[in-house]
């Protein structure tokens, strides 16, 4: 199945979902670079989950081009773990910024900081900080290789290891499907991979710096995003 140009049918991606159910995430990885023709890109926004899939990437020489967003609200310790992935991989990771017209109309609009003032505003600032620069980096490639974990949110809970993502038009992997927050933990300590210090400071899903905080104990993963509202916590990369 070559899934560049169509999306594949229900009975196609069962298939591939019930085969990625009995395989390691690196078997998960290379069966769809198969089932794509291998047109593969990886997002990354350096969180530990991202880290591991950058990691297994560059171990088993999978080709697929990674990708990032620079959303200009990044926290530095996000820049310091971009720039020590680069130098321990030796990986080029493609920057995406945002359209700067976009970035001052909606300052000039709205302040610096109008995404706290409603969900609709947040909502207009991710999509043109993250997903208006995703769409040109996504376009032309038949798989799209994601970090996510149904453990992450109850949206993504009912994941599948194969989606069809309806808003880009491609076939994304979800290869770390599985795994728990300790499991993605243990890997990176495990195998010496650089990670995001901020996350020895409670905080498990880092974003930009003015919406993300550490989350307390008990506290849903997804706690930390978004904080002042009571939204689903996704910004709209992902549909769920």
């Amino acid at each position: 199945m070559t899934v560049i140009d169509k999306q594949p049918t229900a009975l196609q991606l069962a298939r591939i979902n019930s085969m990625a159910e009995h395989l390691r995430v690196e078997e998960i990885i290379e069966l769809a670079l198969k089932e794509a023709d291998g047109s593969a890109v990886f997002t990354t926004s350096f969180g530990a989950e991202d880290q591991v899939v950058t990691h297994i990437l560059a171990e088993r020489r999978f080709q697929a081009d990674i990708v990032t967003l620079d959303t200009g609200r990044l926290f530095n310790e996000t820049l310091e773990t971009f720039e020590n992935t680069v130098q321990k991989y030796g990986r080029i990771v493609r920057v995406l910024f945002p359209d700067a017209e976009d970035v001052e109309d909606y300052i000039n609009k709205n302040g610096p900081n109008g995404f706290y003032r409603s969900v609709d505003l947040r909502k207009e600032c991710c999509r043109i900080r993250k997903i208006k620069p995703l769409e040109r980096g996504l376009k032309g490639y038949g798989l799209w290789i994601t970090g996510l974990r149904a453990g992450q949110s109850e949206n993504r809970a009912g994941l599948d290891f194969f989606e069809w993502d309806d808003r880009f038009g491609i076939l994304k992997v979800n290869p770390l499907l599985r795994w728990t927050y300790e499991e993605v933990m243990d890997f990176i300590h495990s195998n010496f991979i650089p990670y995001n210090l901020l996350h020895d400071k409670g905080y498990v899903s880092i974003g930009c710096a003015p919406c993300t905080r550490a989350i307390q104990a008990g506290e849903d993963f997804r706690a930390g995003r978004w904080w002042w509202e009571s939204s689903q916590k996704e910004c709209g990369l992902h549909k769920s």
